[in-house]
């Protein structure tokens, strides 16, 4: 049987994506086979798409590290027909046919069930975004960091990660200030619960100060680089800070004094390998720790071939919240 997928080749001049008929035969090694229902766009998938980054290891390869859908068949008896999963990371849009697609085959021990109360809809209005800032949020829940302890600062406030960060912390009773690079957009983060707006070029410039004035109960950092830096140097005593991302720079040229003087946590956060335990245990805490309102105000709905002209418009910041893609539209 074939179905409408997108299709990302190696040429001479980098990569090239096209919406192609794609046949279930030549689908992947996997022990369920999943209708995909919706999928979305992420920065790693923009990095993809875009072959700035060497994301995608195999080619011709569909694109795609989101989906979520319905099991159509399985060899496992962890999944039977009819049940709605969700599968962030592991080798999606890398080495295996990703969720860009109206079908996917993948292997059981990748998937997670979505939790009653969302949708196949939901689950990738949270996508990989959504679900590494609750990562991000148990991380600074693990370091001790409680709403009394002070602010918390989410950078890259208007992405999807930092989106659905503000959505969580204010939820969960914690005063989030959020830094941006677009301030006409503060109306948008208010909505979703920030108390306080700052313009990220306060935090984006070198500083020689190795620590600053404490600010910051705990971060969520989705930047890396300089904005990193100064995001630890300004941790409070004891705080914690959570790092996801790369969007200004993978460099980290600091100093280990708040680390020794102040105590603070630095925690990675990686969306793409975490043990299904962690996985499900976010997945179960995003269906009673996020406004369904808030974060349906987040969300860009597109359809499959509409990808291939939004995908720019990721790594240079245009997009505000969640691209969640209909495959079926």
């Amino acid at each position: 049987m074939s179905f409408k997928a997108l299709l990302t080749r190696k040429t001479n001049d980098g990569v090239s994506t096209e919406l192609v008929d794609f046949d279930d035969a030549n689908l992947m090694d996997g022990d369920v086979l999943v209708q995909v229902e919706y999928s979305t766009l992420n920065y790693k998938d923009a990095l993809a798409l875009t072959g700035k980054s060497p994301v995608i290891r195999k080619f011709p390869l569909i694109p795609g590290i989101d989906l979520a859908g319905v099991v159509l068949e399985s060899s496992t008896p962890d999944f039977k027909p009819g049940d709605r999963v969700v599968l962030n990371g592991w080798d999606l849009s890398m080495g295996h046919h990703g969720g860009l697609a109206q079908r996917a085959r993948v292997r059981g021990e990748w998937l997670n069930r979505i939790p009653g109360n969302l949708t196949t809809r939901d689950a990738m209005a949270i996508g990989t975004a959504g679900y590494t800032a609750m990562l991000c949020v148990l991380a600074l829940e693990h370091a001790g960091v409680t709403p009394d302890k002070g602010d918390v600062l989410v950078t890259g406030a208007n992405g999807g990660v930092g989106s659905i960060a503000v959505a969580i912390l204010s939820k969960l009773g914690y005063r989030v200030v959020a830094a941006t690079g677009r301030l006409e957009h503060a109306e948008y983060l208010h909505s979703l619960g920030a108390a306080e707006i700052i313009d990220r070029a306060q935090l984006s410039k070198p500083r020689d100060r190795p620590v600053s004035a404490e600010r910051w109960a705990g971060v969520v950092d989705v930047a890396g680089g300089p904005t990193l830096v100064n995001a630890i140097a300004e941790t409070k005593y004891r705080g914690a800070v959570a790092a996801c991302g790369l969007a200004q720079s993978d460099a980290l040229h600091g100093s280990v004094l708040p680390f020794i003087l102040r105590n603070v946590t630095l925690a990675g956060i990686d969306s793409v390998n975490a043990p299904q335990d962690v996985r499900q245990r976010a997945w179960d805490r995003l269906a009673t720790d996020l406004d369904p309102q808030k974060l349906e105000s987040t969300v860009q709905l597109i359809g499959l071939a509409d990808v291939l002209e939004v995908y720019e418009q990721i790594i240079p910041g245009r997009v505000r919240g969640r691209i969640v893609v209909d495959v079926n539209a």
